[in-house]
């Protein structure tokens, strides 16, 4: 296929920006809508996600309080590529590693011994909240499936975050400007979601842009025994010694097969800004 011979666009930090933007947040867990087959239902809990300084990693940071008020904190760093990378903690797993699916889902895959043992689904929810998924194996061997919902925290609130803050009446003041903090983020989201969008489109459009350049160089640089005209379809093949040629002849007329060549690669299209792409 012609994709063993093009390079392919490097859109790291275009994955990050668009598959990331609306997770990096600090998210307030609700206690009351998760469900636990494995371990005990939290008091309460935040969820922080964050992306590094060289954005090619992201820092989960997970605290929470039991009902008993005992305080436990886990982080740890995902490198974005989607390889495993090995994991601090023994004990839980000896390599870690991310799957970023899309905008509004990703996935984090604990192993040992090559094999998973934790998975975390993370997904955006239409309604703005954070659905965490975590499958795993008990010690008696069983699966489990924990499920806890997210809500994002504002910067501002007129109430009380922490367990252990300060008590904090409401007044009339204190609604208003919940309200107009909740209006606004609204607004922002919508926004936000919209320059997203529009990034993704220009992440194809350039990827697009560059797969042709590649096919072009290809082709700029292989045998040519006569004069394309653009909007017409050529045939890609490749020789035995492992140039390229371009010919009239399709891989069909040669019986399915490459003809004289070593490999048919694809056929391709000459458009007028004079680049290539394959039909």
């Amino acid at each position: 296929m012609l994709t063993n011979f093009v390079i392919q666009f490097n859109t790291i930090q275009f994955t990050i920006m668009i598959q990331l933007y609306n997770f990096i947040a600090s998210w307030q867990l609700f206690p009351e809508k998760g469900s636990y087959e494995f371990g005990g239902r939290p008091k309460s809990g935040i969820y922080k996600i964050e992306a590094t300084p060289n954005k090619k990693e992201i820092s989960i940071g997970i605290n929470w309080v039991t009902l008993e008020n005992q305080a436990f904190a886990s982080n740890y760093t995902l490198h974005s590529d989607g390889a495993a990378y090995p994991f601090e903690d023994k004990s839980t797993a000896e390599e870690v590693k991310a799957v970023f699916t899309d905008a509004l889902n990703f996935e984090i895959i604990f192993y040992k011994n090559s094999l998973p043992v934790i998975t975390i689904l993370n997904e955006l929810m239409p309604n703005g909240y954070l659905k965490v998924v975590q499958k795993g194996d008990r010690p008696d061997g069983s699966a489990y499936t924990n499920t806890e919902i997210y809500h994002k925290q504002l910067s501002v609130m007129p109430y009380s975050t922490s367990v252990s803050g300060a008590v904090i009446k409401a007044t009339e003041e204190g609604v208003i400007r919940h309200k107009a903090l909740t209006a606004m983020e609204e607004q922002t989201n919508m926004q936000l979601d919209q320059i997203r969008k529009q990034i993704e489109l220009l992440a194809i459009q350039a990827q697009e842009i560059q797969m042709r350049k590649e096919l072009s160089m290809i082709i700029y640089g292989a045998k040519l025994s006569f004069v394309p005209v653009i909007g017409h379809t050529y045939f890609l093949y490749e020789k035995a010694d492992d140039t390229f040629v371009l010919s009239l002849i399709s891989a069909k007329e040669y019986g399915g097969g490459a003809g004289p060549y070593k490999k048919f690669i694809a056929p391709v299209k000459l458009l007028a800004d004079h680049t290539w792409v394959e039909v």
